[in-house]
């Protein structure tokens, strides 16, 4: 996971710590379900981007055959980031993340369930 901004504005304060976090709990997500056994892709590259809109839809790139890649992209408003906290920061990627996961989960026809669990909880 990678943070991109935008804007003439610096990535928003916590954005990376929050992004190493909602990381970490979600990759355990996709191990424990399956999301990238059996498939065309052995993971999946999101790029956060802080702009000025928020999407709920990821861009999707070609996979990545060398590097097993999955490339995905989704924009959040960093209006929503200014002054956040670490907490708050971490729920607003914590969503964008999973609902690029979900919808590229049903794209390729991958296990979502837990992932739609936790997107209920943000």
């Amino acid at each position: 996971m990678l943070g991109i901004a935008l804007t003439k504005e610096r990535n928003p304060r916590n954005s990376m710590p929050a992004m190493l976090q909602v990381r970490d709990e979600i990759e355990q997500v996709l191990i424990k379900s399956g999301y990238c056994e059996d498939t065309e892709f052995s993971n999946v590259v999101i790029a956060v981007r802080f702009g000025l809109k928020e999407e709920f839809v990821p861009h999707y790139q070609a996979i990545n055959k060398e590097y097993g890649e999955l490339p995905l992209g989704i924009e959040v408003s960093v209006e929503k980031m200014q002054g956040a906290s670490l907490d708050e920061m971490k729920q607003i990627i914590k969503r964008a993340v999973l609902l690029s996961l979900i919808h590229a989960g049903e794209k390729y026809k991958r296990p979502v369930a837990e992932l739609e669990k936790l997107l209920l909880e943000v």
